[in-house]
């Protein structure tokens, strides 16, 4: 049984996305502050989970570039179902946050 092949623009668009993760969760590392600009610092708590979606976003951008890199349909897909899941929860919250820049991005990234 021969492996799936995959599409030329579909190993394309998916190492953009790990590029695009791994920078964001560069950014929550480094500079959280260009990232959420309205999040008081001094709150207790904010560090910790600044750091939880640094890691999150790692990760993706982590499975996203293995992923393509082995050039695996089955974990392509599985990483495409989470972000999926994790572009509706951004959309949901958005929604609930009335953050318009945030509904967009959702929706573009879903689309």
């Amino acid at each position: 049984m021969e492996p799936t092949r995959l599409p030329k623009w579909a190993l394309i668009i998916s190492g953009i996305f790990a590029l695009l993760e791994l920078a964001v969760s560069i950014s929550l590392w480094v500079s959280p502050a260009a990232m959420l600009d309205t999040v008081d610092y001094q709150a207790k708590g904010v560090d910790f989970l600044i750091e939880i979606w640094a890691s999150r976003q790692f990760a993706l951008g982590f499975v996203f570039g293995f992923a393509t890199i082995r050039k695996s349909a089955p974990m392509l897909t599985i990483a495409y179902i989470f972000f999926a899941v994790m572009m509706i929860g951004d959309l949901l919250i958005g929604i609930r946050q009335n953050e318009m820049s945030m509904i967009i991005a959702s929706l573009v990234m879903c689309a």
